[in-house]
């Protein structure tokens, strides 16, 4: 199978920190990479270099054939890009909006009228065609930012958290468009802080921390890695939490997880149900009341947790939010300098 995405080695420093190091990536063509980690990973950094927005220290890449260092107009010309946060002009309408990304792309006036009119009635946004953007809902505003990044109807797409911020209706839509173009032979490498998102979209998946791979493989392969069952425990009680820890962790073949919020216990275990009765019975010696209990296989959620010691929602409330204060702890600078839609058009125009 011919490797729409080859990189090998990247590495990016901002000063002393280090944001990519020694970052390797093969995505064969028609199949979704998933690159996963937490905030200042260095998923950004990663993706800017891979659409020439950013030079890499060391290391070296081609995309869809073109090398990365001395063919960087041609990558442009291969690529689209959706970046973490829509970039549309809001003064505009969205038809404007997709016709000025035509231009930019040297399509001709012809062209670009009539591609904009496709990709509107592609992604649901006929009826809002000739509003302004700024009157789009956050739903709307992702559709027409990832129509603005097919106009040209490149091979390969970097979709960068393309569903943060969407709500559960609007994130299943994405997902549904995003099938439909694997489906027509597009290759996408998609970053995303939601696990489910990846286990739904990413034939293959990449876990990132402090610039390095710390796991791959599909997101079967992940799970396997970590092994074993989970016994999912909720108390009625939140005086009993930490008995009911106790008593589960006698069980447990690893860490035990508590979560005070939703006074829920998970804990790895092996012998599936009846490790499962033995807890229950032990928990009824022990008197705790229990609101609910089941034996799960692990998630990637489990499996991020695992390997880099919190889950992924730790971060994920901090990406509109905060990506300034992450960005700079970690060097991942690109984080808070994602650049806009009409910015990577004009260069890959030029």
């Amino acid at each position: 199978m011919n490797e729409s995405i080859r990189a090998r080695g990247l590495v990016k420093r901002y000063g002393e920190v280090t944001a990519l190091d020694g970052l390797d990536l093969t995505v064969p063509e028609g199949t979704v990479l998933g690159l996963l980690g937490p905030n200042g990973a260095g998923k950004t950094t990663a993706v800017s270099i891979l659409t020439t927005l950013l030079t890499p220290d060391e290391g070296e890449a081609t995309i869809a054939g073109a090398d990365l260092r001395t063919q960087p107009d041609e990558v442009r010309r291969r690529i689209g890009l959706s970046g973490q946060y829509a970039a549309v002009d809001e003064v505009l309408t969205g038809y404007e909006n997709l016709d000025m990304i035509g231009r930019l792309y040297r399509l001709g006036r012809s062209r670009s009228r009539v591609r904009a009119r496709e990709l509107l009635e592609r992604f649901d946004l006929v009826e809002s065609a000739d509003r302004p953007v700024k009157t789009y809902s956050g739903g709307m505003r992702r559709r027409l930012d990832l129509a603005g990044a097919l106009v040209a109807e490149p091979p390969v797409l970097f979709l960068d958290e393309p569903t943060t911020g969407l709500d559960p209706r609007s994130r299943i839509d994405l997902w549904a468009i995003i099938r439909e173009l694997v489906a027509k032979g597009s290759t996408l490498l998609l970053t995303t802080q939601y696990m489910e998102e990846a286990d739904q979209l990413a034939d293959d998946i990449i876990v990132i921390d402090h610039g390095r791979e710390i796991a791959h493989g599909t997101a079967d392969e992940l799970k396997s890695q970590i092994g074993g069952e989970r016994i999912d425990v909720t108390v009625t009680d939140r005086s009993q939490l930490t008995a009911a820890r106790d008593t589960v962790a006698v069980l447990a073949m690893g860490e035990v997880e508590v979560d005070h919020e939703a006074q829920r216990i998970l804990a790895p275990v092996s012998g599936g149900a009846s490790t499962l009765m033995e807890a229950l019975r032990q928990l009824d010696a022990a008197g705790i009341a229990l609101g609910a209990v089941g034996l799960r296989r692990p998630t990637l959620d489990d499996v991020f947790l695992t390997l880099t010691g919190h889950r992924t929602d730790d971060d994920a409330g901090s990406d509109s939010g905060s990506s300034t204060s992450s960005a700079s702890s970690t060097g991942d600078t690109s984080d808070t300098s994602d650049p806009s839609r009409a910015t990577a058009n004009s260069e890959v125009a030029s």
